[in-house]
């Protein structure tokens, strides 16, 4: 952080107060389920609280953004997370989904203002989906809802609306 520079914004980890969506894909729920647990840990471990915490399970990481668009329609949450897996597999159909449902997650935080975090996993095989939900990798669903809690608090400390 430079010194010299009079206003320098940064968001901090204080879950309190903040509500919270998140959308779930039910495919590979297996490792979903552990991002989701990490995500709801984090969230409380920072100070949130369960019931400002609600969550949608669709089919799939593809429908994701819909269910991330109708929570966003209703005003009523500080941010949004998407949680999914996607596993590379002998066709190209898991980046191509993987790139779509990124690009969708951005425009959507772009066009309501409203933090998106895509925390959908773009494994290229089972190994790596394990280790991102929970072993060695960490848990992407806590770093998704820290990100989360982060971006809040950041665009509440910056000037504007």
């Amino acid at each position: 952080m430079n010194k010299q520079v009079k206003n320098v914004y940064e968001g901090t980890l204080d879950a309190k107060g903040i509500r919270i969506a998140i959308t779930c894909a039910r495919f590979n729920e297996f490792f979903v389920s552990k991002l989701l647990e990490g995500a709801v840990d984090a969230i409380v471990r920072h100070g949130g609280k369960t019931e400002d915490i609600d969550i949608a399970w669709v089919p799939g990481s593809y429908e994701i953004p819909i269910a991330v668009q109708k929570f966003l329609s209703t005003k009523k949450y500080d941010a949004v997370i998407a949680l999914g897996v996607v596993i590379q597999g002998a066709t190209p159909h898991a980046s191509l989904i993987g790139s779509e449902v990124s690009k969708c997650m951005a425009q959507l935080s772009l066009n309501s203002g409203i933090p998106v975090i895509n925390g959908v996993i773009s494994a290229n095989d089972i190994e790596q989906a394990i280790e991102r939900s929970g072993t060695k990798a960490g848990n992407k669903g806590s770093d998704a809802a820290k990100t989360a809690i982060e971006m809040v608090n950041l665009i509440r400390a910056m000037p504007g609306k």
